[in-house]
């Protein structure tokens, strides 16, 4: 069986930071299954009407694989999704698809799904320049957190204690780019520098792990956090599997905030990274992959 992994490195590129796809590339072998790791830029895309069963890779025609994993998440390229759509489009499996990576993405339209579905989140807010302070502190108050759109891994996400602080931020994301997309959302005082990751891989929840930090509000391991395990409970569970199945990841990192007695879902992520849990559970995450998306293709065979 051959599979592709869709990432921001070659193979020949990747070193001791690339967690996840070191240990896709490990357990694969250890199954006997083909992968190889690509960069968007490495294709080249004609569309025609024929559905021809190869794409060209580096200016070779290249025959299609049995899947592609992406594991770019929210930093996939309008180029990275016409990639993905490609693949698909020739009729291979994409785990997770381009409509669902183009979906998570947007941290405002998944808000905007999880509140209608009645899912509990922060109030969020879309800024719109020239930003109106009063109505922020209104509906959102003071202190607010104010994310990129499309960050991850804890990027491009700070926290504004006051109102002046705010408005300082604002004049100068609107000095540099008046088309900034940011959101600001509620702070959720009683998840301080911790919440929840919860990783589900074809609907059924593998792990769930906390995630704290000592200096920052921000919990994320990839930036210095620490985890530990936390028991699953039936809430958590009914969040987390709930959030997945509205946008289909088939993979999926749902992050949870603590609020008071209860939780409010934080975002969901399409390429989570799983070295902090593995930490916790072991090194199982990416077996439980690939034993997923083999299990997937040779049912959709049979049927």
């Amino acid at each position: 069986m051959l599979g592709w992994i869709l990432y921001s490195k070659s193979k020949s590129e990747l070193d001791e930071l690339d967690n996840g796809v070191n240990r896709l590339l490990q357990a694969a072998e250890a199954k006997g299954i083909t992968l190889e790791v690509f960069k968007p830029e490495e294709f080249e895309l004609v569309v025609s009407r024929n559905d021809k069963k190869s794409i060209f890779i580096n200016n070779k025609e290249t025959a299609m694989p049995d899947f592609l994993i992406p594991r770019i998440g929210s930093q996939t390229s309008y180029f990275g999704l016409a990639v993905i759509r490609q693949i698909e489009r020739l009729g291979v499996y994409s785990c997770n698809s381009s409509q669902t990576i183009e979906i998570v993405k947007d941290k405002l339209q998944m808000h905007q799904l999880l509140a209608h579905h009645q899912l509990p989140t922060p109030n969020t807010m879309l800024v719109k320049f020239p930003i109106d302070a009063g109505l922020v502190k209104q509906q959102i108050g003071f202190p607010l957190v104010v994310k990129n759109i499309t960050g991850t891994e804890g990027k491009g996400i700070y926290l504004i204690h006051s109102e002046e602080q705010f408005v300082d931020l604002m004049e100068l994301l609107y000095a540099n780019n008046p088309a900034s997309h940011v959101i600001l959302q509620e702070f959720i005082q009683s998840s301080y520098g911790k919440d929840l990751r919860v990783f589900i891989v074809g609907g059924k929840v593998i792990g769930c792990i906390k995630r704290y930090s000592e200096s920052s509000f921000k919990a994320n391991f990839s930036r210095g956090g620490k985890v530990a395990s936390y028991d699953l409970t039936p809430e958590i569970e009914h969040l987390a599997t709930t959030t997945a199945r509205l946008v289909n990841l088939d993979i999926a990192g749902v992050d949870i905030l603590f609020d008071n007695e209860g939780f409010k879902i934080c975002e969901a992520n399409s390429s989570p990274g799983f070295k902090g849990l593995e930490k916790v559970i072991g090194h199982t995450v990416a077996e439980q992959i690939l034993d997923y998306i083999v299990d997937r293709l040779e049912r959709a065979t049979t049927a």
